[in-house]
């Protein structure tokens, strides 16, 4: 415990007398300090206990004493140290009423008292509380480290840390989630700082800040984790008053440990990704079995159950929607160096990461040149994440998310703001339709390209319409080509045979309906048609030939004169 007044005018080799303030003996002493200036407030720092003689100070005046004690008490001197017997046989009565008056203690020093003695006493008594703060420090170090090998790892820290602190110690993961806390009732607490943690989480590690709310009426400091550029986690404690030295050393041990748990080493990760690539590579190659033999316990639990592929891939955020980009062969490592390490990838990474470690699930993730490929089971926390991570990224920037098994609707008027992320999952499936389901991923991810979604499944691919696949410029410049005729024709002025044409396959080639619809003949469409096989050099019999040119019409359908 610090050194007080009341422990100086015990301490019985000094022989103090309490002169004024004697309900004030309570307060530490950090040092003490002699001194013979008039004003000698600016070489105070607070906490002091001043040693004088008056040797140029009129004690005896009124105004001058009451002057000197207001200064030197709101410069934060915890007390004054009166040499008797030196330059004044006793205390002057003026300097003892405004010691009074500002409440500040005056201790009488006795002549045979000399200060060095004072300040020998402070020093050993701040010595000595250093060593406690230290040994304590180092005792409580040796418990957290017993605690972090132990069975139930950092929540078994945390419990200790907390105890030490006499408060509150909280672990939140990389994606900023409560992992564990300590007491129980510390996780409601530590849930109200989530916005705390997430800008600190954005400043490279080391990081610390101290925060509070109006509803805590504790001091919270938040402590970030890890090495690298990315924080692996931040660590809460919460007290009731700043911590001392022992309690610092207790929080930084923790830090230290709590890293050390948290920041698997990069060749232990590296190994795990060269893993992952190769069982992901045996899967794809139609080789489940001996995917199963090499994954071993990593992720052989992941294989045993039905799980999906997820193909995740950045997207500018002011990039607007594309043409779906051809299927790209998985190749591990493929792409520029760190090209997967974006930050968007990265905080999806950690958010689905985090969760199947919650959930005790296996998770397989393997960059691939800019992109992200991910095995997650089917129905899993992991596949949560990223469900709530897709839709906070598309809430983030404007975009609504689609509900669940419905695609997009043509024709509205409008088009979603393009996400800043785009992915693609598979149905759920086993190792043996592994390939296929990656396919179905890819498939996915290019339809969340087009429509400027943050993820899209592969139901919604197969329930929505492929009508808003057209829009695209290759398709466009197709369909272009293969009515330019008919346009070119019709622009003679010698017959309409583009509405004919959509009039008749709109009709399934029912020529009475079709005639009715356009408020021809039947037998003027009849020509109409044989001009417009006549011109393309096409059968309008071929189902493929309809099948074209109906889409040609519908991808065309939005251009100017149609």
């Amino acid at each position: 415990m610090p050194h007080t007044l009341a422990s100086l005018v015990n301490h019985t080799a000094l022989k103090l007398d309490v002169l004024a303030g004697e309900d004030r003996l309570d307060v530490p002493v950090r040092w003490a300090h002699a001194s013979e200036l008039i004003d000698p407030v600016p070489y105070m720092e607070g906490g002091e206990l001043l040693l004088i003689t008056a040797l140029k100070l009129d004690a005896e005046d009124p105004e001058t004493a009451d002057r000197y004690v207001r200064r030197v008490a709101g410069a934060g001197v915890v007390g004054l140290g009166f040499a008797v017997g030196v330059n004044y046989e006793a205390a002057p009565e003026a300097l003892v009423e405004a010691a009074r008056r500002h409440h500040l203690p005056l201790l009488g020093v006795p002549r045979r008292t000399p200060f060095i003695a004072i300040s020998k006493a402070v020093s050993a008594a701040v010595a000595a509380d250093q060593y406690r703060a230290v040994t304590a420090g180092f005792e409580a170090q040796r418990e957290l480290t017993r605690a972090a090998l132990g069975a139930e790892g950092p929540a078994e820290l945390l419990g200790r840390l907390a105890a030490h602190l006499h408060g509150w110690a909280a672990l939140y993961d990389a994606s900023g989630a409560v992992v564990a806390a300590a007491p129980e009732w510390a996780a409601r607490r530590a849930a109200r700082l989530a916005e705390d943690v997430a800008r600190l989480r954005e400043r490279p590690a080391p990081a610390s800040a101290v925060v509070s709310d109006a509803e805590g009426d504790d001091r919270v400091e938040l402590q970030s984790l890890g090495t690298g550029r990315r924080s692996r986690g931040v660590l809460a404690v919460g007290t009731g008053a700043p911590l001392g030295t022992a309690e610092r050393y207790a929080v930084h041990s923790a830090v230290a440990l709590l890293t050390l748990t948290t920041e698997r080493s990069r060749a232990l990760q590296d190994a795990e990704q060269r893993l992952g690539a190769a069982v992901l590579k045996m899967l794809l190659a139609g080789e489940p079995d001996h995917a199963r033999t090499v994954s071993g316990r990593l992720y052989g639990g992941l294989l045993d159950a039905p799980f999906r592929v997820l193909v995740a891939e950045p997207v500018p955020a002011d990039d607007q929607p594309t043409a779906p980009k051809p299927a790209t062969p998985f190749t591990p490592g493929g792409g520029p160096p760190g090209a997967a390490a974006t930050p968007v990838l990265e905080a999806l990474a950690d958010a689905m990461e985090s969760a199947a470690a919650r959930t005790g699930e296996a998770l397989l993730a393997v960059p691939d040149g800019g992109r992200l490929i991910v095995l997650v089971a089917d129905g899993g926390a992991a596949a949560d994440a990223c469900t709530a991570f897709a839709a906070a990224t598309e809430a983030r920037l404007g975009a609504q998310p689609r509900p669940r098994g419905r695609s997009a609707r043509p024709g509205t008027g409008r088009e979603p703001q393009a996400a800043s992320l785009a992915v693609g999952l598979s149905a759920p499936t086993g190792p043996m339709a592994a390939a296929h389901a990656y396919r179905q991923a890819e498939q996915a991810l290019s339809v969340a390209r087009r429509r400027g979604r943050a993820l899209v499944e592969h139901e919604d691919v197969a329930a929505g319409s492929v009508l808003p696949l057209l829009a695209d410029d290759a398709v466009r410049a197709f369909a272009d080509g293969l009515l330019r005729a008919l346009r070119e024709h019709d622009a003679t002025g010698r017959g309409d045979l583009v509405a004919s044409l959509r009039a008749w396959l709109a009709r399934h080639g029912q020529w009475d309906a079709a005639a009715a619809d356009l408020g021809v003949h039947r037998h003027t469409l009849r020509y109409r048609m044989r001009r417009v096989e006549e011109i393309l050099g096409r059968s309008l019999d071929d189902p493929d030939v309809r099948m074209e040119l109906w889409l040609a019409l519908k991808a065309t359908s939005a251009q100017p004169g149609e």
